[in-house]
């Protein structure tokens, strides 16, 4: 690699949270929860990528302070492009290449959800990509297969354009287990990894030939984007772009695709069974993941169990199993049966089913709450509330609040009066008071509040004050 040339990592920050559920959720998807060893896939990711560049993330609006909370913990400087909504990895990769202010720059995209343990080979692998990236290849990184699995895409491989790199003859969805015995068999074929390397002005120069209309209104859309901290919100164009992956748009139609095999281990943990080789698996081949301590197994094969913190789990006899604890859901499973989870957790949205959405434990920017208990008239939440962090200036129509400070100090605001609550010390909140909650001392906050009232959704809350964003009455008043 010439000494001049910019690797700019982007690390692409979207999921659904389905496939991991019910551990992952759509408000809570897999990559920022700690998987491995404490940290989450997406600090394993910056911790990988921050010594080649620069690192970009394109994410969505309600995962910004995840990426800006692990980033920080990190301490890796990462730049957010915040999508306003989900429109596929076409046209992320394109406010990306918007973005990015030189031709010659090469971006490395990256997503956030993979496990790639060994990262000085992975960083090596992309670092001797980078001179075929900037002759103008679009550089893929594909993944030996070691078996016939259903759930990648693949890259079907050509002639060798030099050392190991050779062209890509096409692209592949996932296939069905009679064709990818077939792949197999043919050692032509690799797993579509989904990273790529690529020279900014070969990006651009490759939407704008076979998707104008994402290229177009993307570049509108970051000239017309505004900056926010270290949130970049792109235009109001980025909503009328069509969504696509960056294989249909790009990867399937160009002819300039070299294809890298991959170094090391690599899993885009896609499934339960993938989890197997993230957990702490013994001599029956059963795997334990989270709270390891709350698990035994006796006489038991090939099961893995996740536990909270919450509950002992006691497996005896079981075999082929999949058992994942949390506190508000319960998945069982046959371990063949397990890749299901996708469309039952379909048929759960459809029927309205909250546990979908969030876990019962809710992160904030601030903190998180805990929903404890609750009932038609009242709700019980623990609230916890980060060094310097405080709530918005807000009221709420329907409900009142007791507070009762069981670590640290809070200091309130409830109409005109501000004052301190030190542990075992307690206040009401009014219907219609105003109020916020904040804490001034150096280790967390943690309260019980008690909510009482006729209506206690989250959406019962006006906002006159808030430092994360998030609309206030002042702002709606001058929407009008």
């Amino acid at each position: 690699m010439r000494e001049d040339t910019v690797i700019k990592p982007v690390v692409m920050c979207g999921g659904s949270g389905t496939r991991l559920w019910p551990l992952s959720r759509k408000a809570f998807p897999k990559q920022f929860i700690p998987l491995y060893r404490g940290k989450s896939l997406f600090e394993l990711t910056l911790e990988r990528v921050s010594h080649l560049g620069d690192v970009l993330a394109v994410s969505g609006d309600d995962y910004r302070f995840f990426v800006q909370e692990i980033s920080e913990k990190s301490k890796v400087d990462v730049v957010q492009i915040l999508e306003p909504c989900g429109r596929d990895t076409a046209p992320a990769m394109a406010l990306a290449a918007a973005f990015t202010a030189d031709d010659e720059d090469l971006l490395l995209f990256c997503p956030a959800d993979h496990f790639i343990p060994d990262a000085d080979q992975f960083r090596g692998m992309v670092v001797g990509a980078a001179d075929l990236a900037r002759e103008g290849w679009i550089v893929t990184f594909g993944v030996p297969p070691h078996g016939p699995s259903t759930a990648y895409g693949y890259i079907e491989t050509g002639e060798i354009i030099r050392g190991d790199a050779v062209k890509s003859v096409r692209f592949h969805e996932k296939p069905d287990p009679k064709t990818a015995i077939e792949f197999l068999s043919s050692r032509k074929f690799l797993w579509n990894s989904g990273i790529f390397l690529i020279k900014r002005s070969v990006l651009l120069g490759a939407l704008k030939q076979f998707e104008p209309e994402i290229y177009q209104k993307c570049l509108s859309a970051m000239a017309n984007a505004t900056e926010d901290g270290s949130f970049w919100r792109p235009g109001a164009e980025f909503v009328q772009v069509t969504k696509k992956s960056i294989d249909y748009a790009v990867m399937e139609r160009a002819i300039n695709i070299a294809v890298v095999p991959f170094c090391g281990r690599w899993s885009d943990v896609g499934s339960w069974n993938a989890m197997f080789e993230l957990s702490e698996i013994d001599e029956d081949n059963c795997g334990k993941l989270g709270a390891v301590d709350n698990i035994k197994t006796v006489n038991s094969t090939n099961t893995l169990v996740h536990a909270s913190d919450r509950r002992f789990i006691l497996t005896i006899g079981t075999k082929d199993l999949v058992i994942v604890d949390t506190p508000d859901a319960l998945l069982i499973s046959a371990v063949d049966q397990v890749e299901e989870v996708k469309k039952a957790v379909s048929d759960l949205d459809n029927a309205g089913r909250s546990e979908v959405l969030e876990h019962r434990r809710v992160a904030r920017p601030w903190g998180a709450y805990d929903s404890v208990d609750h009932s038609d008239r009242f709700q019980v939440k623990r609230i916890t509330v980060k060094p310097g962090a405080r709530l918005s200036l807000q009221k709420h129509h329907h409900r009142a609040e007791h507070w009762i400070v069981v670590k640290g100090t809070a200091l309130v605001t409830c109409n005109d009066e501000q004052f301190l609550l030190c542990e075992n010390q307690s206040t009401y909140i009014p219907v219609g008071a105003v109020h916020r909650m904040e804490n001034p001392g150096r280790i967390p906050l943690e309260l019980i509040e008690v909510q009482s009232g006729s209506y206690l959704g989250e959406d019962d809350i006006e906002r006159f004050d808030d430092e994360y964003g998030r609309e206030t009455q002042n702002e709606k008043l001058g929407r009008k």
